[in-house]
């Protein structure tokens, strides 16, 4: 999970009155804050007034689109097999979603929804502590033939399944889509200074209230003392960039004496289970780094660099365990790409 580290003060003049008199209106930084998708939002920027309604607005659009705890929304709709046509942000994630799918071997994939509501990570929580393995393998065995993004297709704005069982997750995209939608509703509002934080996925351009570039906490995993206040494994300083961090260190429980951890590789049906604890990736769009940083978590790191070096417009920072201490390794331009 990626934090914020931010700081209060700079004004800023801004223009001229319509009657050409010199009347001056001073912009300042907002703090707008709230919750949405199940986590919390955090904005910073700078601007001539305060513009947490249209933020407000734009989130609630988006969440009438892709939010699978929205009954209403497009993605509930498609899952429910209800005819309806896909809006612009569903088609927006639908293309990335296709892309980073094609580029990972199948590792990425958003007909992962029923694997993930049977491991007890969606919005069916598990309800079967003591399944036995032979159990297991039967019930992967069958949700199986339903998972793939082989599966669906996107026609005229309308989404063909080839079994009305397969079921649409964009929560590996959402938050970084919609922190690329604010930062584009503040740039179309004439900012250009802000930083957008969505659940921990993070845009971020110009400088903060100090006139200094924003700092952004990378959070060390901490897998001995659950729900503990995380301590940071480094702070970035940065005026242009999308990040996104995905991690198995916090959403996990064991059954019996297996560590189940929220990210499940769709293409075993079963949750990931090696040393790749975090995987933080910038990219061109936050979007695409969240979804990125999802593959990389199913990869592992060997093949995770692998994957970053492919995408080409990435960079990647891995905290790795190794027996009992962490290790970092990131991709060959991660320096050049948080420096952009």
């Amino acid at each position: 999970m990626i934090s914020a580290l931010l700081g209060v003060g700079l004004a800023a003049l801004l223009i001229w009155g319509w009657n050409n008199e010199s009347e001056e209106t001073k912009a300042a930084y907002y703090h707008n804050e709230g919750k949405i998708f199940g986590t919390y939002y955090n904005i910073r920027y700078e601007a001539a007034s305060d513009l947490h309604d249209s933020i407000t607005a734009a989130l609630q659009a988006f969440d009438n689109s892709l939010s699978m705890f929205n009954s209403h929304s497009v993605l509930s709709a498609v899952n429910a097999n209800r005819n309806t046509a896909t809006d612009a942000l569903f088609e927006q994630m639908w293309c990335e979603a296709t892309e980073v799918y094609t580029l990972s071997g199948g590792a990425f994939d958003i007909t992962v929804a029923p694997l993930v509501n049977y491991w007890g990570f969606g919005r069916i929580q598990k309800t079967d502590p003591d399944r036995a393995a032979d159990r297991v393998q039967t019930d992967i065995d069958s949700l199986r033939q339903f998972v793939g993004f082989d599966k669906v297709e996107l026609i005229e704005h309308h989404v063909h399944k080839s079994d009305p069982r397969v079921q649409i997750d964009g929560g590996a995209v959402a938050k970084g889509q919609a922190c690329d939608m604010i930062a584009k509703l503040l740039r179309e509002q004439g900012c250009t200074n802000y930083l957008v934080d969505i659940g921990g996925e993070v845009v971020a351009k110009g400088v903060n209230d100090k006139n200094e570039p924003w700092r952004i906490g990378v959070t060390k995993p901490n897998l001995n003392n659950e729900g503990a206040q995380s301590e940071l494994q480094e702070i970035l300083s940065v005026s242009d960039i999308c990040m996104a961090t995905s991690g198995n260190y916090r959403n996990f429980y064991y059954e019996g004496t297996e560590r189940r951890s929220h990210t499940i590789d769709p293409r075993t049906g079963y949750p990931v289970q090696h040393s790749l604890l975090s995987a933080t990736v910038v990219s061109s769009s936050c979007m695409r780094a969240d979804a990125l940083a999802t593959a990389c978590m199913v990869l592992g790191a060997e093949e995770g660099l692998q994957l970053i070096d492919r995408a080409q417009d990435a960079a990647c920072y891995f905290i790795v365990a190794k027996n009992d201490s962490l290790v970092v390794l990131s991709s060959p331009n991660w320096e050049e790409m948080i420096k952009k």
